[in-house]
């Protein structure tokens, strides 16, 4: 167990250097801040061993990418560290917007929050795969979030155009916002982070 809260420790240090370079947007800025002061303070954590579900496969290719800063390239080892003890889960699409290849085409890990490697409620921390050229559905939740996206894919915001953050890129979703994004011909690969208990 002191092995994983290290590991653990490590990822969340390079985590926050990462999201704190790459996010820009004030809001979301504000928002990295709050997460990280609020994981100054550890909670329990999960024991046990992790689960992979197929689409995992593409994990290796996904990992493989050409970061050049060397922070996402931390992140990236860091994460690699404590994969083999996520528990990655598929989400089902109730609004018929997914792509036909979607629920086999999909996996998401939650690192801090419901069923992370350590449980919360105020902070979740999570990373979804998908396999090239899948849809996810539109969503949309009362946390705010941000995005570190570590693949080529697209997303989309409300009723806005597809765009493209590429490897590094950063981005906010308010609150309630319905977003959604699709991979292309590589495998899609981000983090998210949310905000679940907001401060007034």
């Amino acid at each position: 167990m002191t092995e994983r809260r290290e590991g653990l420790q490590s990822f969340v240090d390079a985590a926050h250097l990462a999201f704190d370079r790459f996010a820009q947007a004030p809001e979301a800025r504000r928002s990295i801040r709050q997460i990280f002061a609020a994981l100054e303070t550890p909670a329990s954590q999960r024991p046990g061993p992790g689960s992979r579900l197929p689409i995992c496969a593409h994990l290796d290719t996904a990992l493989s990418v050409e970061a050049s800063d060397p922070c996402l390239r931390r992140l990236i080892e860091c994460f690699k560290a404590i994969e083999p003890a996520l528990e990655w889960w598929r989400r089902t699409d109730g609004g018929g917007t997914a792509s036909a290849n979607f629920a086999d085409g999909h996996a998401n890990a939650m690192l801090l929050g419901p069923g992370g490697l350590e449980e919360r409620k105020d902070i979740w921390l999570g990373v979804t795969l998908m396999a090239p050229n899948v849809r996810y559905p539109d969503h949309d939740h009362a946390p705010e979030e941000v995005y570190l996206v570590l693949s080529d894919g697209q997303f989309q915001q409300g009723e806005g155009e597809w765009f493209s953050p590429g490897i590094g890129g950063s981005f906010y979703n308010v609150p309630e916002i319905r977003h959604a994004m699709r991979s292309l011909d590589t495998p899609l690969f981000a983090f998210w982070a949310l905000l679940a208990d907001r401060p007034d």
